[in-house]
Parts: C-alpha cells; sequence; structure tokens
C-alpha cells in the first residue's frame, strides 16, 4: 500500500501494531526520545477503517503513553459522541510520537516539533498507515493536514473537503481539538462545532 503521505519516507517499518509499537520504543531518530518519558504510539483496531492523526503527544499523553488521553482528547470524545463515532473502532494517532515542550518553573510547556523532527518521525506514521489500510482518513491540525496533503493546504480554507489519497482512501482535515481549547470565547464555540460537523461527513461515509 502507498504509504499516502505528501512528504517522503526513506524507510517505513514493518511488522504487526505490536512489533512496530516496540521498535517505535527504541526509536533515537531525532533529539525528541531524550526528554520524553516515552513514545505515544497509535492504538486502535489493527484493520481500522477509520484513522484519525493528530499533531503531537500532550503532557497527559507522554505520562500514560497512549494518544488523546488529556483534555484534548476530552473534547474528541465529546465531538465524537455528538456524531455516534464510537471510538474503539478507529485507530488514532500522532504526526510525532514523542511530547516536545519547553519548562517554565514547575509547569511542562507544549513546544511544535520542528521540521526535521516531524521528519523524523514520519516513517512510524507511514508503517502504521500501511499496516492499518483505513479507508478514511482525517488529519486534526495544521502539522497533520499538512503531512497528508502537503505544504499549501490551509485548514482554515481546506477544511472539511474530502480528497481522493488513492482509489481506495479518502482523506480530509478538521480543528485539532487543542486548538479549540486555545481558541478565545465565542470562537471556541464556532470552532467546536466544525469540528463536529466534520466528523459528521465522517460518521456518514464511515462503513
Amino acid at each position: 500500500m502507498d504509504t499516502l503521505l505528501a512528504k517522503p519516507v526513506q524507510e517505513i517499518p514493518d511488522g504487526s501494531l505490536a512489533a512496530l509499537r516496540r521498535q517505535a520504543r527504541a526509536c533515537h531518530a531525532c533529539p525528541l526520545w531524550k526528554r520524553a518519558t516515552q513514545t505515544v504510539f497509535g492504538e486502535g483496531p489493527e484493520r481500522a477503517a477509520l484513522m484519525l492523526i493528530g499533531e503531537q503527544p500532550g503532557l497527559q499523553e507522554d505520562r500514560e503513553g497512549l494518544p488523546f488521553v488529556g483534555p484534548a482528547g476530552r473534547v474528541l470524545d465529546r465531538a465524537l459522541a455528538e456524531v455516534g463515532i464510537d471510538r474503539g473502532t478507529l485507530f488514532l494517532t500522532n504526526t510525532v510520537k514523542h511530547f516536545k515542550y519547553e519548562v517554565r518553573g514547575t509547569a511542562k510547556l507544549h513546544k511544535r516539533a520542528n521540521a526535521a523532527e516531524q521528519a523524523a518521525c514520519r516513517m512510524w506514521l507511514a508503517a502504521e498507515l500501511a499496516r492499518v489500510q483505513p479507508r478514511l482518513i482525517v488529519a486534526l491540525g495544521a502539522m497533520a493536514a499538512q503531512t497528508l496533503f502537503g505544504n499549501g493546504f490551509r485548514i482554515t480554507r481546506d477544511r472539511g473537503q474530502w480528497r481522493d489519497l488513492d482509489e481506495h482512501t479518502q482523506g480530509m482535515a478538521t480543528w485539532h481539538p487543542s486548538a479549540i481549547l486555545r481558541a478565545p470565547g465565542d470562537r471556541r464555540d464556532v470552532l467546536y462545532r466544525e469540528l463536529v460537523e466534520d466528523l459528521r461527513s465522517v460518521a456518514r461515509r464511515k462503513p
């Protein structure tokens, strides 16, 4: 299967999801592993029809080793419930598998992975795609969307639009739940309703 990624991947690890997860735990392809608690690999059925791709783990994900278990995950869970998608039926992952942060006082504050760090981690996302072979893919946020669709993609302009990735697979992008949490006042409500609207479109197509 094609990796379906717009950006090149030099080498794609092979094996079952369990084997890939074990391999990813020992990944030192970029410096992010040095400060992270652990690798946060994807979770879900090995042949999930739907894959959701986020950007990178946060503090809670770093502690638990699972994607979307912090505040952004709770927003996502609420939106999925509204449209009738069972989280247990989909594969959830991130573009980058380690938590990147800066320390301010006693707090670890999220910091965006740079281009080199994203590129180093792309082989794991490609491996997840090759193993799961989802029929529908949703990119959550700009980092995931540009990894899937290219640097010209803009969430503000292109979100909610389905695109053919190959003859069997369609993809779209929408807001990352963390962007909703960061939005001020009424804007937060608007972005959340747009996320729900986009996920409702997913629910209509999901087998």
